[in-house]
């Protein structure tokens, strides 16, 4: 298959060696660390825009790497070394591709868990929260229940950031793509980093 990572854009010596250092990873990790140097080095072609990994395979790395770019209060975690939650809720639509892609991985000594809920569920346990499309109708409900609380909600629906979701995926020119709505996730006391608001193709002011 046609090396992923032909496709970066090697600007200068650090990102060469991420470059050199990521074709000895397996796949899935591969996709990983193309997402997460796309985000690191404002927007360098990577996996994102490259048609060997599936719109949910890339959807699914970005949902790992937004946990690298939030700050979470205190609050919102049990212990020092609870997990980080990452919920779906509706049909799953990323197979095995999310559980591979933190497979024995945690953020700032927070373990990263999967888990697949019902829109019945306590969805407050979780610090990422995808919803997924089959879920529309339930969209307003599901985030007005959760408004307020320090819950990353992300989905891939058409309004979600202006009903008060906080990232939404799109697809520009087939590529894939968030918008983000800040004042949402600060009202959450959820810290979004700078680098990502400016990797947004769109910022969305409605609370």
């Amino acid at each position: 298959m046609r090396d992923l990572l032909n496709f970066v854009n090697c600007h200068d010596v650090k990102t060469a060696l991420v470059y050199q250092g990521a074709r000895r990873i397996q796949p899935v990790k591969r996709l990983l660390a193309c997402v997460c140097l796309w985000l690191a080095c404002d927007g360098l072609a990577t996996a994102a825009d490259n048609p060997v990994f599936s719109e949910y395979q890339v959807k699914a790395a970005f949902l790992r790497d937004f946990t690298l770019f939030t700050d979470w209060p205190t609050n919102a975690f049990a212990s020092t070394n609870a997990p980080i939650v990452i919920g779906i809720v509706g049909a799953d639509p990323f197979g095995k591709t999310l559980d591979d892609l933190v497979k024995d991985d945690s953020v700032r000594g927070h373990p990263l868990v999967i888990k697949r809920l019902n829109s019945s569920d306590d969805l407050k346990g979780c610090q990422v929260l995808f919803i997924c499309r089959n879920e529309k109708e339930q969209m307003s409900a599901l985030l007005q229940k959760l408004k307020g609380s320090p819950v990353l909600t992300v989905g891939d629906n058409h309004g979600f950031a202006e009903q008060g979701g906080m990232v939404n995926f799109v697809l520009v020119e087939e590529k894939v793509k968030f918008e983000i709505n800040p004042a949402v996730t600060k009202q959450a006391g959820l810290q979004i980093s700078a680098k990502a608001l400016r990797l947004a193709v769109r910022i969305v002011q409605h609370d």
